[in-house]
C-alpha cells in the first residue's frame, strides 16, 4: 500500500472556494477509483489543508493523477493555492 500526505497552502480568505472544489475531487475519487483505499481532505488551519490518501499499489496512484476530473479540478484549485503542495509518499510496512 502507498500512503500520501499532501499539504496545500492556500491564499488567505479563499478557504470556502477552495473547499467547494476540493470536496468535489474527494467525492469523485471515492466514487470512481477502485484502487483508492482512502481519500479525504482535512483542514489544519485557515490556510492549510491536507489530503490523506491511500492506494492499493503504484498503478492505482498513477491512475489517480491521470483522471480527467483530477486534472480539471486540480486546475480549478490552482488559483487559490499559495504555492506548490508538499507531497510525502509513504510505503506501508
Amino acid at each position: 500500500m502507498i500512503g500520501i500526505v499532501a499539504t496545500l497552502k492556500i491564499k488567505e480568505g479563499s478557504g470556502s472556494d477552495f473547499e467547494a472544489i476540493a470536496s468535489q475531487l474527494v467525492e469523485k475519487v471515492n466514487a470512481n477509483e477502485d484502487g483508492v483505499v482512502y481519500y479525504d481532505l482535512y483542514k489544519q488551519d485557515d490556510t492549510t489543508y491536507v489530503f490523506l490518501e491511500r492506494y492499493k499499489d503504484q498503478e492505482a496512484q498513477d491512475a489517480h493523477g491521470k483522471t480527467d476530473y483530477f486534472k480539471e479540478l486540480g486546475a480549478k484549485m490552482g488559483p487559490f493555492m499559495a504555492g506548490a503542495p508538499e507531497i510525502k509518499v509513504l510505503q506501508s510496512v
